[in-house]
């Protein structure tokens, strides 16, 4: 395997990093290259779920990124057009992914990599789904999203877990409501974690932006969601029901599959090859654009 450590710049002028790895020769490979986007606060050497597919990715021929979003790790200082400023899980806002969606695939495209798969794992497949489905990248042809969670507001305040919400949800607003939304506080929910109000609030807020079953259908590449049955037991509202709503949405604008790996959890612990397995069938069998 060939590695080639990469930097793109997005729209807005903020550098991200990541490992370009050379896939095997292939001719009848049906993409070029995968983007790969990992979860929040991991990176791109450091996202066990996405180096576990990559092998099998490569086998198929196809180049595999593994890139770098502004979510990476906890906090950072970035180096953007207008100068520098904080950046990371903690303060995203995840509307920005669609920046950096378009920086990497105008980077691959540069590099005659111009067909190209989206897969990303948890924040990272709502990032997936959420580009494509407001701002579609061009030479993007099909998506992967693993284990997208349901970030609804109103399903987490009638959830089991709707004490710490609240507690989170009217902690983030009181700052906001008082002009200190770039404040960090400690989050109850989803799990504990520093946070900015503004950053919660985008994620976890009623406005339910990120919410994948209000945009799925309106992806037009084929699309592959996958869980694993341990997560969709124990992982809450976040995935109760998602696989049954995804492949029930009244309208989609292109094909939309759900996988469920066997034994599987959240990050696929000890199943990345049975996931790679579903990957790679859904990806040779898939007529893309």
């Amino acid at each position: 395997m060939h590695a080639e450590l990469v930097r793109t710049l997005t729209p807005d002028g903020m550098r991200l990093d990541g490992a370009l790895q050379t896939g095997d020769e292939v001719s009848s490979s049906p993409v070029d290259a995968a983007l790969c986007l990992h979860g929040v606060g991991a990176n791109f050497y450091t996202s066990s779920t996405l180096e576990a597919v990559a092998p099998a990715l490569r086998r198929l021929g196809i180049d595999v990124l593994l890139a770098n979003n502004r979510g990476h790790d906890f906090l950072y200082t970035a180096s953007v057009a207008m100068g520098r400023r904080r950046q990371g899980a903690a303060v995203e806002i995840v509307d920005e992914c669609r920046l950096d969606i378009t920086g990497w695939c105008k980077f691959l495209g540069e590099r005659g990599l111009g067909r190209i798969l989206l897969i990303g794992h948890s924040l990272g497949a709502i990032k997936a789904v959420y580009s494509q489905a407001h701002e579609p990248t061009p030479g993007v042809v099909g998506l992967i999203a693993a284990s997208p969670p349901r970030l609804s507001c109103s399903a987490f305040k009638n959830s089991l877990e709707s004490a710490p919400f609240f507690d989170s949800l009217t902690a983030a607003e009181q700052l906001v409501k008082t002009g200190r939304g770039d404040e960090l506080f400690m989050a109850k929910f989803p799990f504990p974690l520093l946070i900015s109000a503004a950053s919660y609030i985008d994620k976890y807020g009623p406005a339910e932006r990120y919410n994948i079953l209000n945009f799925a259908g309106r992806v037009t590449v084929p699309a592959l969601f996958t869980y694993g049955s341990k997560e969709l037991e124990s992982g809450g509202i976040a995935f109760a029901g998602l696989p049954e709503a995804l492949a029930n949405l009244p309208d989609k604008g292109g094909p939309l599959d759900v996988e469920i790996v066997e034994g599987a959890d959240h990050n696929y612990s000890g199943c990345g090859e049975s996931l790679a397995s579903v990957m790679g069938k859904w990806i040779k069998q898939k007529p893309y654009r």
